[in-house]
């Protein structure tokens, strides 16, 4: 009875517009389902997703996505965390500045990312007014390729991780946990590893699902770069066939809803600051 009370409190509008919103992710999600489903005529079955998963290079493109976003988020994580506790522990008047230095992937569009890192990488950088070269050329081995592409790929998460772990530090008390860590005898290194970063970790999870999103579905650095990504696949395999890349869409979709539940349900029932320790 509790329950039904709290819901004829929620004004007529209030769920207007939830169910509204709702249907406005949901509909286009059941379209993709339903579309995947019929790839035999009068048949619903899961021969698309049977085809699409037995393609050796769907795995192949698939796991070697995954290294980057992996070490896309451990790169943006150790970038990010010490910057933006910086800024809240001794500089919050540069907050400004790296806030709007966090939203410039939004204005620069990833295609002029990835010429200008073609751009300056594809050739040797040397010292200025000498012949002594510092870095080769990246883009003529794999390892140069992949070091790039992880590089654009935490300039384009910047914005969600960052804003992930500067609202994780909002929650916790950062001045008062490093003074009392210091009183201990705790270094700077140790405060960020067994103070903030435990503090934190349910931001880091949520930062790290949508960098990982992101690097799994982007597209124009990947083709450019010549990696054997899984959005570059995706969107070829788009180019020849129908209902293989709406299953592969959906599979991606439903990946993505599952890793935001089990983080939900291992860190959500946890309040950030009743975590604080």
């Amino acid at each position: 009875m509790k329950i039904l009370n709290r819901i004829r409190q929620i004004p007529f509008w209030s769920w207007f517009w939830f169910i509204l919103g709702a249907l406005y992710f949901i509909l286009p999600l059941y379209a993709t389902l339903n579309f995947s489903l019929r790839m035999e005529r009068d048949v619903i079955g899961f021969k698309a997703y049977t085809r699409a998963f037995e393609d050796p290079d769907f795995l192949k493109t698939f796991l070697y996505s995954n290294m980057p976003a992996l070490m896309t988020i451990i790169a943006s994580i150790i970038l990010i965390v010490p910057t933006a506790y910086w800024i809240r522990l001794r500089l919050p008047e540069a907050r400004r500045i790296v806030e709007f230095i966090t939203l410039l992937p939004f204005v620069v569009p990833a295609i002029i990312l990835v010429f200008g890192l073609i751009r300056i990488y594809s050739s040797p950088v040397n010292i200025p007014f000498t012949n002594i070269t510092i870095i080769q050329p990246l883009t003529t081995f794999e390892v140069g390729t992949d070091i790039l592409i992880v590089a654009g790929y935490v300039v384009l998460g910047l914005p969600y991780m960052y804003r992930s772990v500067d609202t994780g530090m909002r929650t916790v008390d950062v001045r008062t946990l490093t003074e009392a860590a210091q009183s201990l005898g705790a270094s700077w290194f140790t405060i960020i590893m067994r103070v903030i970063l435990p503090n934190i970790r349910s931001a880091l999870l949520s930062g790290a699902l949508l960098t990982f999103a992101i690097v799994v579905g982007e597209v124009t650095l990947a083709s450019f770069l010549g990696v054997p990504a899984f959005g570059p696949y995706l969107f070829l395999l788009g180019q020849h066939r129908a209902y293989e890349p709406a299953a592969l869409s959906f599979a991606s979709f439903l990946l993505t809803w599952v890793a935001m539940g089990l983080i939900q349900l291992f860190t959500g029932g946890q309040g950030q600051a009743a975590g604080t320790h």
